[in-house]
């Protein structure tokens, strides 16, 4: 799964992956309640104990879906924590410290200097920031405002734009996008400062690969930057560097199992020393991308440490998880396991998918995903396949397991946890309620955010019984708009596209009269509440006048 891809799921519940399903209602009761944990017996002295979440009423989640930073990414390999306990007990000069840690991630990357970022977001926008100042202070304290630049633009291939380029923007470059090798070549200029891209395969020399654009790139003297946020690390060489990127950038907390809030940052040295000079503790844009001495020694640590980790051994203990969890469930009829095992480097692991037909077990993947997300103990995975119909392969639905950041002896609770939610005896899917209107028309739309009131627009242009299609005009865009209406519940999608973003929109509410009104879940944007009026066109019934000649007034 490339990190692209793994984009799409933001738009979604954190945890199970969508809304929930028809057949929640269906389901135990959610045990993750208002309230729930030991919040109210709870000590002080608990957050020093290894209950410190449920101290705070927070469940602890079961992590069988990825490295996913909103669940909290990975854990941190026990290296990491030693030094970071042994870091955090005395004081140290930081840029006496990044120059021994970038340093010493040399000598273990291969690469010719290394800088620990916050976060893997934090290094591409310090690097962004460093790309158009050189490392010129004047300049640095001046970003985001490029006035002056001879350097203010950054190519990324289309294929390349994502939510996280964000942290390009953020310095307030010009994104150039391009769609061929044949267009950034030309789009290429004095005032390129920098080639932000997603990996490609190792190797590859093909247009747009990392080859070929660094290639490109190099003879024009523009600097590539790759990021490999959710990539295995892969060092002496580096595949990315070796491919001739100048720079690549790798989440901490993910598949190296540093601290989350931390960002690796292997390559050129001159650029990466730029780079330091952008982050904090110097002052600038890049001032709010802390990194505490702690950060830097427990991501030198997790590196160090990913120098020694038996990975093949790692990758059979992981799908030996899977194999417990496949046995387990395979025991109940109408149940097909698959163990799929890891190709390339993003987000290498194996998986098992579980599927079924929905209309036997009464349940979608999702139904099962969103129940074993909102009971104890949680359990976060991914649902997949189609919706509920006749037998047929093509009707099959899924979830799927994936066990890299799966922890000794979850596999047994995971089993025992899938098993008895498949098992579970659940009545068949009643019937739509009929309508209980026509909602065709206009709808005047009042959204309340946080701290901002919107208006919007429904147009509701078709209605097939339950069934609804339209558009919905928000703040920016107009959108495609889907959903339905039972009795007096209605349920709206869309979701505002831009070439990087998705913001969704789920509607849920009640219809009164001409009215409805409820919330509306953003996904990782969470939540805000609607109300609308349907709009009454008024009709004045006069004749219309074609004139007949030219205007004597104007």
């Amino acid at each position: 799964m490339k990190r692209r891809d793994v984009i799409k799921g933001l738009t979604l519940l954190p945890l199970a992956g969508g809304v929930v399903g028809s057949a929640q209602a269906a389901m135990a009761a959610p045990a993750v309640a208002e309230g729930a944990g030991l919040a109210g017996t709870a000590s002080a002295s608990a957050l020093l104990g290894p209950e410190v979440y449920r101290a705070l009423g927070v469940e602890p989640v079961i992590n069988c879906r990825g490295t996913f930073t909103i669940i909290g990414a990975s854990t941190l390999v026990p290296e990491a924590k030693e030094a970071m306990y042994n870091a955090q007990s005395n004081y140290v000069q930081l840029d006496e410290l990044a120059m021994g840690v970038g340093k010493k991630l040399a000598e273990l990357s291969g690469a010719e200097w290394g800088v620990v970022s916050c976060g893997c977001a934090g290094g591409i926008k310090i690097s962004t920031i460093a790309a158009v100042t050189g490392g010129n202070p004047e300049k640095l304290v001046r970003v985001p405002d490029l006035t002056g630049f001879e350097k203010n633009e950054v190519i990324i291939p289309r294929h390349s734009r994502n939510t996280y380029d964000h942290a390009v923007r953020n310095v307030g470059v010009k994104v150039v996008t391009v769609e061929t090798q044949e267009e950034l070549e030309a789009a290429m200029n004095s005032r390129t400062a920098m080639i932000y891209m997603m990996p490609t395969t190792p190797g590859d020399t093909g247009p747009l690969s990392v080859i070929a654009i660094s290639k490109a790139a190099k003879a024009k003297g523009v600097p590539v930057f790759v990021d490999a946020a959710a990539e295995a690390l892969t060092l002496k060489p580096n595949v990315h560097l070796a491919d001739g990127a100048t720079v690549v950038a790798y989440s901490g907390g993910k598949a190296i199992r540093g601290p989350q809030s931390a960002g690796l940052l292997l390559g050129d040295k001159k650029f990466l020393m730029a780079t330091w000079q952008s982050s904090a503790p110097h002052h600038g844009a890049g001032r709010d991308n802390k990194v505490g001495k702690e950060e830097q020694i427990g991501m030198l640590a997790a590196v160090e440490a990913w120098t020694k980790r038996n990975h093949a051994q790692e990758e059979i203990a992981w799908t030996g998880y899977l194999e417990t969890i496949s046995k387990r469930v395979s025991a109940i009829a109408g149940i097909t396991t698959k163990i799929r095992q890891p190709e390339g480097l993003d987000n290498r692991t194996p998986n098992l998918n579980i599927s079924w037909d929905p209309s036997t077990f009464n349940a979608t993947g999702q139904d099962i995903a969103t129940y074993l997300s909102t009971t104890t103990p949680r359990i976060a995975l991914s649902a997949g396949g189609g919706g509920r119909g006749a037998a047929g392969a093509a009707n099959l639905t899924s979830i799927s397991v994936a066990a890299f950041m799966m922890q000794p002896g979850d596999d047994k609770i995971v089993a025992e946890r899938i098993f008895a939610a498949l098992s579970m005896k659940r009545p068949p899917v009643p019937e739509m309620k009929a309508p209980a209107a026509d909602i065709k028309g206009r709808w005047e739309v009042t959204v309340e955010y946080f701290r901002e009131t919107s208006k919007h627009t429904f147009f509701i242009e078709q209605q097939d019984s339950n069934w609804l299609k339209g558009s919905h005009k928000s703040t920016f865009t107009t959108n495609e708009l889907e959903g339905t209406i039972e009795g007096n519940e209605v349920k709206f999608r869309s979701a505002s596209k831009l070439l990087a973003d998705n913001v969704p929109f789920t509607f849920s509410g009640t219809l009164t009269g001409d009215s409805m009104s409820g919330n509306i879940h953003h996904g990782e944007y969470l939540t805000s509440k609607f109300t609308a009026k349907k709009y009454i066109q008024p009709s004045s019934r006069q004749k219309i006048v074609v004139p007949t000649g030219p205007p004597l007034s104007s």
